[in-house]
């Protein structure tokens, strides 16, 4: 099954357009493509070619990372359905923590087991800059000067982007004059890869021997690569934003031979797609003219009704007023069109006319299923409109998809074992202390603890979804999908097993609505993998007859927030029903301030989902909507 993305509604007609015209906001062109596996066959593609039309050795340079993998499974493939050699080719990697590790721990791990050892490529040919320790720096100068050396002039360099811009371990304040040396990794970088040494900051290395900046500009050509909208930003930034330092892959865009393959996610920042109307003609669709209204709105600081023909023509919106004015007419149906999406019923409102409702009245109460990918997703993401589905009489199920259980830190559990202790429930605290101990950095973890792990979250679920008045023994179902369970932050693929869990609930409850993590961007990737494995047991079930009244929506977690202009549905909150989620938040006592994986936002999971649903509260106040506390938004799927 392809990977989820939402379908396309409107926008630019790329069809004959030139590309100075398409690329007309970009220093850096960027090529969009369905997904990554599209990007990444047609950057291999080219690869095999130039390494076919090569008289010499082709030498490419490629950064470490995970964006990468995606290619290195396009040349194998390459290699072994097209007899594509590599006999003739040399590879050049960016970066390398300082001192080397050991192989697992290696920044270079995946170009090795991804690739190299996959293909007819000479060892021999593959460079990293993997230095051991040594107390002597003149030792280490001279290799990085020697490394530097080598790797000039690449024929083609291949790097991952990082969130803030880093490329190949070049971080903030980078320099373009900067060769291969040795860097301090500052806390924000060690923080991103303890993930890779169990989580534990202190076994992160702190120095690395990174490509610099002009080694990496001095390739006759260069292709930069970013998957996922977590990467949204940073493509913009790279792509149409000022040279910054500290954006270090905006210093390229000085080279005169560089392009940017990204996907749909990750360039849905590009001016091409956030205001396609000042690049081009577009397909005008209903909700492609409510995202350039609401657009129009933020430009020029005005409610819907107040906006004037002029502030349309000033904003490359005259195509629109051409093809669908007058200006005051498109004011009123997206007023119309926004307001009708504002329910205080997420279930449908009995006995109603439900014509402008985003949700039919009938049937009533409605069978519901909310899908939430760790133990706390549901209630950070939609616990006001879970509140409003319960009280409102619906017979609402939450199926748990994951155990979260490398989420909960160890001192949490020995917590429990000592709260058991003093309840007089039997003393383990020293044998499950001595469990924890016998931890390795970068193992899974023992499966005894993980089974601990896994219950406190399990009972923290039912806690809060006790305070809704749901009965946690019928309407809480904690499915363990197998994907998840690895003992470590790295996971398995997804599995017809994963999918027959799911398969065997729905064809239990049979609902009308389904709730779904709606999330494209995904620091640890769970949520993408299990909306995706819902997707492909709903693809399964899709001939049967109670499909036809169910419906799908999709929520988002607590990193962003659906754009309006995508809006279907959006259920407004009391003052007193955000305390009530914020309090099934606190239920979740685990994951409150020691969270062991919280990305790079430093506000509790509570915070961020009210700072999340009071802004959106404001938007649509801004628009000209009532005024309300705060507002949880969903996108209907089918």
């Amino acid at each position: 099954m392809k990977k989820f993305t939402l379908p396309k509604d409107g926008g630019l007609i790329e069809a004959g357009l030139p590309n100075g015209v398409k690329h007309t906001f970009e220093h850096i062109p960027a090529h969009i493509f369905e997904d990554e596996e599209a990007a990444c066959e047609q950057l291999a593609g080219k690869i095999a070619e130039a390494i076919k039309a090569s008289e010499g050795v082709y030498r490419l340079g490629i950064s470490t990372g995970s964006s990468p993998v995606v290619l290195f499974n396009e040349l194998v493939k390459k290699h072994k359905e097209e007899g594509l050699s590599f006999k003739n080719v040399e590879i050049y990697s960016t970066d390398e923590y300082y001192p080397a590790p050991a192989a697992g721990n290696s920044r270079n791990r995946r170009l090795f087991s991804n690739f190299v050892e996959l293909v007819d490529i000479d060892p021999a040919n593959v460079f990293t800059p993997s230095l051991a320790a040594t107390a002597d720096s003149t030792v280490v100068s001279e290799f990085c000067a020697a490394y530097d050396e080598k790797a000039r002039n690449l024929d083609l360099l291949v790097m991952g982007v990082g969130e803030k811009g880093q490329v190949g371990f070049n971080e903030f304040a980078a320099t373009e004059n900067s060769r291969t040396r040795t860097v301090l990794l500052p806390y924000s970088s060690r923080k991103r890869q303890a993930k890779n040494f169990s989580g534990c900051i202190n076994a992160t290395p702190d120095k690395a021997i990174a490509m610099g900046i002009s080694t990496m500009m001095s390739a006759k050509k260069i292709a930069l690569i970013a998957w996922g909208e977590d990467k949204a930003q940073v493509v913009k930034q790279v792509s149409e934003d000022a040279i910054n330092p500290a954006c270090p892959a905006s210093l390229l865009q000085k080279h005169d031979n560089i392009s940017f393959y990204v996907e749909e996610n990750s360039a849905s920042l590009l001016t091409r797609n956030v205001a396609p109307w000042l690049v081009g003609p577009c397909e005008w669709t209903p909700k492609f003219i409510r995202k350039a209204v609401v657009w129009l709105c933020e430009q020029v600081n005005k409610p819907i009704l107040k906006l004037k023909q002029g502030d349309y023509l000033a904003n490359g919106l005259g195509e629109l007023l051409e093809q669908y004015g007058p200006y005051d007419q498109i004011n009123i149906r997206i007023f119309n069109d926004l307001q009708h999406t504002i329910t205080g019923w997420p279930g449908g409102k009995p006995n109603a006319d439900d014509t402008t409702r985003p949700v039919p009245s009938t049937p009533f109460p409605k069978r519901v299923v909310i899908f939430s990918p760790h133990p706390d997703d549901d209630v950070i993401s939609m616990g006001g409109t879970f509140i409003r589905l319960a009280e409102q009489g619906h017979d609402v199920h939450v199926a748990y998809q994951t155990s979260g259980n490398v989420a909960v830190h160890d001192d949490v559990v020995l917590q429990h074992m000592d709260a058991a202790r003093e309840l007089g429930f039997g003393d383990r605290f020293d044998e499950v202390k001595e469990i924890i101990a016998s931890k390795k950095p970068g193992q899974p973890e023992p499966r005894a603890l993980l089974n601990l792990k896994g219950s406190i979250r399990r009972a923290e679920a039912k806690a809060a979804v006790r305070s809704f008045g749901l009965n946690d023994a019928t309407n809480c179902h904690f499915l363990n999908l197998p994907f998840y369970e690895t003992g470590g932050i790295k996971k398995g693929e997804r599995t017809q097993a994963d999918i027959d869990i799911i398969t065997a609930l729905l064809q239990e409850v049979k609902p009308h609505q389904i709730y779904l993590a709606g999330d494209l961007a995904d620091p640890h990737g769970t949520h993408r993998v299990c909306t995706e494995a819902v997707l492909e047991a709903i693809n399964q079930l899709k001939s049967e007859a109670w499909m036809d009244e169910c419906h799908v929506w999709l929520y988002r977690g607590a990193w962003m927030e659906w754009e309006l202009g995508k809006v279907d549905m959006a259920v407004p909150l009391s003052p007193e029903e955000v305390i009530k989620k914020r309090h099934a938040i606190y239920r979740h006592l685990s994951q409150k301030d020691i969270v062991p994986f919280p990305g790079e936002d430093p506000r509790e999971f509570w915070q961020r989902a009210e700072d999340r649903t009071e802004n959106t509260a404001r938007l649509y106040n801004n628009l000209g909507m009532a005024e309300y506390q705060a507002i949880e938004v969903f996108v209907k799927l089918f």
